[in-house]
């Protein structure tokens, strides 16, 4: 057997017995200095979890995924699945190897014996303070980090900007408590530490420009001691422990179907359980962004809200009672499906509301609609000027179609007459396109056996009653009479 690797298969063996996890080994460093975990920060926050806020204005802060693991063991491949599958929001991946000190003269001098895996080597202020600005939906230059030179460079950054997701990578992640406490959700990825080890060599040689000898001594000397210093203790702070990491497909699924609920879910449907957003995607921000804008033409107006509003219905419907059916198919085969409810009616309330009816007899052949005009004076003074509604309505299911829920006043006019009418609460849904938190707060603590839904909540109203950011008046748009 050669000498070297005779050297080599002695360091090995040496990493099962007493092991030195400081910053450096040889006294090159005197004594570990207080490291920038256990030093107060400036940059301290506050966990920032999805939840119920006092200002129904304030905007949402991006959810925040923590994924550590060993070295090697599949974090980076899990990080890209997570990344794909949420492909319709805005995601930034901060790694924390983008982190790492630059190593001064005489560390690079004996770099060899410098610890990449002990916390001391990463700049956590620095991370703390990137992940602060980009919760406040500000953009921020990531440093890169040169692994042939260990310099950061010095004339590139990477630019990220504003999200909906950011995942924080890194073997040591997990260590600082004020780190884990930015996070929404925690995965620790375990893979086998022989594949951990076989990736490890492999990476590091073919991207990194290292010899063999180099790793393994490197893995024996700090990775390994590290790992069971630092690493493997954090494993208890994970929320979803994945096995086998990015080939344990199954989990990274559920993982990703638990961050489109959250994605999707405002903080009011948090308060009032009867309230549903439909899932956001690419394609109706697009759309919401069109009909939003002031200088659209009155065609696309239409088209689009038009698109908008099949979606509300569709959803709509499916929170109404089914019953269980078989059919026989072509092929001979049965098919136990289910049976739409029979008793249902649209009331459209006059005249933004009437924008509505076409997409809900699109989807419902030959539903009646009945008709409520409300009188609005500055949106505080109500006053029912004309209804017009099946007389068996009470039987029925209602679907209450008025696009935009402002101040909740003429809404809740609509549904006391409904209610008036023998329609029992529970059976009514209010469909629109856009809620006011004030006006969602006024329906449900009213009315909170309805369901709302809608397919996006706005800030805000202003002093004039008006929703911010809001669409302008709907029916003037829609109907073309804002001219």
């Amino acid at each position: 057997m050669p000498e070297d690797s005779t050297a080599i298969d002695y360091v090995m063996e040496k990493a099962s017995g007493p092991h030195f996890s400081g910053l450096r080994l040889d006294g090159l460093l005197s004594s570990p200095s207080k490291s920038s975990v256990s030093s107060p920060s400036h940059f301290r926050l506050s966990n920032s979890s999805f939840s119920a806020t006092d200002d129904p204005a304030a905007p949402h802060q991006p959810f925040v995924i923590g994924v550590t693991g060993g070295t090697a063991s599949g974090k980076t491949t899990v990080c890209d699945m997570i990344i794909q599958q949420l492909h319709d929001h805005r995601i930034v991946l901060v790694n924390q190897d983008s982190f790492y000190r630059g190593l001064t003269y005489e560390e690079l001098e004996h770099v060899q014996e410098y610890n990449f895996d002990h916390p001391d080597a990463f700049d956590t202020e620095q991370l703390l303070h990137c992940v602060d600005i980009l919760k406040s939906g500000q953009p921020y230059q990531i440093p890169i980090y040169d692994f042939k030179t260990h310099q950061r460079k010095v004339d590139a950054f990477r630019q990220v900007n504003a999200c909906d997701v950011i995942i924080l990578e890194g073997i040591l992640v997990f260590h600082d408590s004020r780190v884990r406490d930015l996070m929404n959700m925690k995965i620790f990825v375990d893979t086998d530490a022989d594949v951990r080890l076989a990736r490890r060599i492999r990476r590091d040689t073919v991207e990194r420009g290292r010899d063999v000898d180099s790793v393994l001594e490197q893995y024996a000397k700090f990775v390994k001691p590290a790992f069971d210093d630092f690493v493997l203790p954090s494993k208890k702070y994970a929320d979803v422990i994945i096995p086998r990491g990015g080939d344990n497909h199954v989990a990274v699924d559920l993982i990703v179907q638990h961050i489109h609920t959250k994605l999707g879910q405002h903080d009011l449907c948090k308060i009032y359980p009867n309230v549903f957003v439909i899932e956001t995607t690419f394609q109706i921000r697009g759309m919401h962004t069109l009909i939003r804008e002031k200088d659209i033409s009155k065609h696309d107006f239409v088209f689009y809200s038009d698109r908008l509003i099949r979606l509300v219905v569709e959803h709509g419907l499916g929170h109404l009672p089914f019953t269980e059916k078989q059919v026989v198919t072509p092929t001979g085969s049965v098919y136990s499906g289910v049976d739409f409810c029979k008793k249902l009616c649209g009331v459209s309330v006059i005249r933004s509301g009437e924008s509505m009816e076409n997409a809900l007899r699109a989807c419902c052949k030959g539903i009646k609609i009945g008709k409520i005009l409300i009188h609005r004076d500055g949106d505080n003074g109500m006053q029912l000027i004309y209804e017009k509604l099946p007389s068996d309505i009470s039987e029925r299911h209602v679907l209450l179609l008025d696009p935009v829920l402002g101040t909740g006043n003429s809404a809740n006019q609509a549904i006391e007459l409904l209610i008036q009418k023998g329609v029992p609460e529970a059976h009514i849904i209010f469909l629109n396109l856009i809620s006011a938190p004030e006006g969602i707060h006024c329906v449900c603590k009213r009315f909170p056996k309805l369901k709302i839904v809608t397919s996006e909540i706005d800030q805000c109203l202003n002093e004039e009653f008006r929703v911010i950011p809001g669409l302008g008046e709907f029916g003037d748009r829609y109907f073309g009479t804002d001219e």
